[in-house]
């Protein structure tokens, strides 16, 4: 039996489930950067060094690139560029457009100069009609940046909100973030971000139906999950195969491509993940 997968690693006689080289469409892991972990150039080049083949993003979340030197910022962005992974703002953007459009035109020009591909519209706190957001959307675009829209349906998501906050907070219905996933779409967005508080986070009980909902909505090559949680990305690749994009801490990139190739598993996973390369 062959290989299924054109990558020098270890032990590479033993067959993998199929996975295309990068610049990858579909199976996509985006990656943290220095979040919850502070971590530097040296440590990412590392993570590269050791990973490079499985990583299509790094992303940094909660503004913290704006708690970092620009020379920093630039260096992992050229780090992340050199390993042909691209380099998103996270949700940032939601406290930058609270100033007006001229604080919003100077955080794209900066965010170029910083060497950002992906411009993340996050609305988890805001309330931004669906008008706002395709114009928005337009605007990243004629930035020349990617606009990947993060929708979700639990307000005041995306921050460090616990669960009873949140659960103070109504629900968003999944039929209105997947209309207005596809007017961003429309609109020029390149992929939507799910987010993942009231879904698979800060919940009693998974909303599997969502997932499910946005996924037929929306198609599995149009949206990104967040999962940073191994029981979490080990549903979505049990449920929708290793094509699935998702966003996982930095520290869970072997795990999860050990489950997309099919080497390691649990007792519900192991040997059960096939993408055949024909």
């Amino acid at each position: 039996m062959s290989n299924a997968i054109p990558f020098d690693v270890s032990c590479n006689f033993v067959p993998r489930a199929h996975r295309p080289e990068k610049p990858r469409t579909f199976g996509l892991t985006e990656i943290r950067a220095p979040y919850y972990a502070t971590f530097g150039t040296r440590h990412l080049q590392d993570v590269f060094d050791v990973a490079a083949p499985w990583v299509d993003g790094i992303k940094w979340a909660g503004g913290s690139f704006s708690l970092v030197p620009p020379e920093q910022v630039k260096a992992m962005s050229e780090i992340a560029h050199a390993n042909d992974a691209y380099v998103s703002s996270g949700g940032w953007i939601e406290t930058v457009l609270r100033y007006g459009p001229d604080a919003v035109d100077h955080y794209l020009k900066e965010a170029k100069e910083l060497g950002f591909d992906v411009i993340e519209i996050s609305t988890g706190f805001i309330m931004l009609p669906t008008s706002g957001l395709q114009r928005l959307v337009e605007r990243v675009v004629k930035a020349g940046l990617k606009a990947k829209p993060e929708l979700g349906i639990q307000i005041g998501s995306g921050g460090d909100s616990g669960e009873a906050e949140l659960a103070a907070e109504t629900k968003k219905d999944v039929g209105d973030l997947i209309d207005r996933g596809k007017a961003a779409l429309d609109a020029g967005a390149s992929i939507i971000m799910i987010e993942s508080e009231g879904i698979t986070e800060n919940v009693t009980e998974w909303n599997t139906g969502a997932a499910a909902s946005i996924i037929n909505g929306l198609g599995l090559e149009n949206v990104m999950f967040e999962a940073a949680d191994g029981p979490v990305f080990e549903w979505y690749i049990k449920n929708y195969g290793n094509e699935v994009n998702l966003f996982v801490d930095h520290s869970q990139i072997l795990q999860l491509e050990g489950l997309r190739q099919n080497i390691w598993g649990n007792k519900s996973t192991w040997g059960r993940v096939i993408n055949p390369a024909w």
